[in-house]
């Protein structure tokens, strides 16, 4: 992924993972659905609208998921999060900042589907899925977040479990997974080879870049060694799981220097 120009924000959930409520075509009348600023300029580039968490947004456009996907990764791609209200722009310029960066060969518009697979082949969290208010940063995989002067300061909300942790061992972790066949989701068990449930998906979905399916989930220590084999039931079914290094895909990400 060479660059992902944003309107106001990175790429990052899972739309799959979310409960339908939150997540579903408009077609309920009673639905009050708050609208970004480039509510109309979705409509009119063929953005197909779902409800997600309150707001009216684009789940895709004319391109296919895989498409705009592929595209993302390749050259650039443009994402409306201003439902995030982390306007960078006035709302009355966003209209006008979009429609100038679309005029740009590279640029196309991506919706949720794209940007959702584009942060899982990354191997980003989803607050309320792969990470939460329970989740320390070593069980989610993420003490690279604390800086040296953090730890020894032990100066920030919850230190005296995590530093702990930082030093020894915790019960769970984040970790990747890669399977074939069917595409793993949230809420798959996750087994050991012997078939004892161990853990759990947070999120997956197949990568259009690696033709394989991703995800990610918490198991004990044990078993997180990168290369572990493992076992997730996906409709009923057991299929074999190898533990794997994230990023899935490498990243490029583009910054401006």
């Amino acid at each position: 992924m060479q660059r992902v120009v944003s309107v106001v924000a990175h790429l990052g959930f899972r739309l799959q993972a979310l409960p339908p409520a939150l997540c579903r075509p408009l077609s309920c009348a009673q639905d009050v659905l708050r609208r970004t600023p480039l509510y109309d300029f979705h409509l009119a580039h063929g953005g197909k609208m779902v409800a997600f968490a309150g707001w009216s947004l684009p789940v895709q456009y004319r391109d296919s998921h895989t498409d705009s996907h592929l595209h993302t990764r390749q050259h650039c791609s443009l994402f409306d999060v201003s439902h995030m209200l982390q306007i960078s722009v006035p709302a009355a310029g966003a209209v006008h900042l979009a429609t100038a960066l679309l005029k740009n060969p590279e640029v196309r518009l991506a919706g949720l589907a794209a940007r959702d697979s584009l942060r899982l082949e990354a191997g980003l969290c989803l607050y309320g899925n792969d990470i939460d208010e329970h989740t320390t940063p070593v069980e989610g995989s993420l003490s690279w977040t604390l800086g040296k002067r953090r730890r020894a300061a032990m100066d920030f909300p919850g230190a005296k479990v995590i530093v702990p942790q930082l030093k020894g061992k915790v019960q769970r972790r984040r970790v990747g997974l890669m399977c074939e066949g069917a595409p793993m989701r949230a809420h798959s068990p996750i087994l050991n080879m012997e078939g004892t449930k161990i853990g759990a998906v947070t999120s997956g979905c197949p990568s259009p870049s690696l033709k394989k399916n991703v995800a990610m989930g918490y198991v004990p220590c044990e078993y997180s060694r990168p290369g572990t084999m493992l076992l997730v039931e996906v409709r009923r079914k057991q299929q074999i799981a190898v533990v794997s290094k994230m990023p899935f895909v490498p990243t490029n990400y583009y910054t401006l220097k």
